[in-house]
């Protein structure tokens, strides 16, 4: 197994540069949210009943974790779109905002070119592209993700702009706990880096139980949508078979299905997501549910918040998360940036 505290390791396996968008990180956060300050909606967004945020992948991870962060507070419904058909809801009090990093995601593309002919309120976020051309010919407004680096690494830009457009418009009462937040993702960038020995960090350790292991997240409330982005990391960093379920409705069916097939049992790690913010009885169902599976013979671990504010919790976990899917991603010695599978599926799609 590749030695994760050889600093050769991380020139060799990582071309594209991913420990550096790692670390960056805190920095990306604190410069995406002053950019979202700066940019000025028009007042009249402030009146939607609706937001409907499009995007997939790294595009979408955005809406889906404010939509968890406001889901007890007085806003707008928000619902996350992956798909190529507008919504048949979409009228002239919903809020539209199609987020594609790229600007080239055939799915928004498809569905926000849709948009153009209601009267929705429209917003698109993006770096370029058809998107960007498309809203721009239309006299939508464009925030312009002013990031370098593959989309699922810049989600800073995609979470957010996204809070700070809805502190704007009035719909959240108190602003986001963001500086409380970066100070904790700058603690986490000395604790889990790579010149950080692995017996003291566990980030590695944890990459290394994963180690070829099939992948399955657990997550809750606030942590739900962070069990999906430690998913998809898995999956495009590592490279890796992972799957994400949430509390309490894996209790109602997940947990009956441990028993078979019964060799699955030694090749299953489960990485349960928890936060002292969830309510009792969610806590309670780790505990038995921990307990299931260490009888079932399932190796499992519980990675627990410890950050205050409910933004710091989220992005602490989804931070821990991308460490480690970047350490798996050298014990499988291949580059945490290049998705060359997508890139194929694309390729062919485009020649159907």
């Amino acid at each position: 197994m590749v030695d994760l505290d050889d600093p050769e390791v991380y020139q060799r396996l990582d071309p594209g540069q991913m420990l550096t968008h790692l670390h960056r990180f805190p920095q990306q956060c604190k410069e995406a949210w002053q950019k979202a300050k700066d940019f000025k909606l028009p007042q009249h967004f402030g009146s939607s009943d609706k937001v409907v945020v499009m995007g997939m992948g790294g595009s979408a991870i955005g809406g889906d974790l404010v939509r968890s962060l406001t889901s007890s507070l007085n806003t707008p419904i928000i619902f996350i779109h992956r798909d190529y058909d507008l919504p048949a809801f979409v009228d002239e009090q919903t809020l539209v905002i199609a987020s594609s990093y790229s600007g080239m995601t055939e799915e928004t593309l498809s569905a926000f070119s849709q948009s153009l002919k209601t009267k929705a309120r429209k917003l698109v976020i993006t770096t370029d592209g058809k998107l960007r051309t498309l809203a721009e010919e239309h006299n939508v407004p464009v925030f312009l993700i002013d990031y370098s680096s593959p989309p699922r690494a810049a989600l800073g830009y995609g979470l957010l702009p996204l809070l700070n457009f809805l502190y704007q418009l009035g719909y959240l009462k108190e602003i986001p706990q963001v500086e409380e937040t970066i100070q904790a993702l700058e603690v986490l960038v000395e604790k889990l880096q790579e010149t950080v020995p692995t017996h003291l960090n566990p980030a590695k350790e944890i990459a290394i139980k994963l180690y070829d292991k099939l992948i399955v997240i657990y997550g809750a409330g606030l942590l739900a949508e962070v069990a999906r982005r430690w998913k998809t990391q898995f999956n495009e960093n590592s490279k890796a078979w992972a799957f994400h379920e949430v509390f309490s409705e894996l209790n109602h069916n997940a947990v009956v299905g441990y028993s078979f097939p019964k060799k699955l049992a030694q090749q299953v790690c489960v990485i349960l997501l928890r936060s002292p913010s969830l309510h009792p009885r969610i806590l309670a169902r780790y505990q038995v549910t921990s307990e299931i599976l260490g009888k079932a013979g399932i190796e499992h671990q519980i990675v627990d918040s410890e950050d205050k504010s409910d933004l710091s919790q989220v992005m602490s976990m989804i931070f821990i998360g991308d460490w480690v899917s970047y350490y798996l991603a050298m014990l499988y010695e291949t580059d945490p940036s290049e998705v060359r599978m997508i890139d194929y599926l694309k390729g062919r799609l485009n020649s159907i």
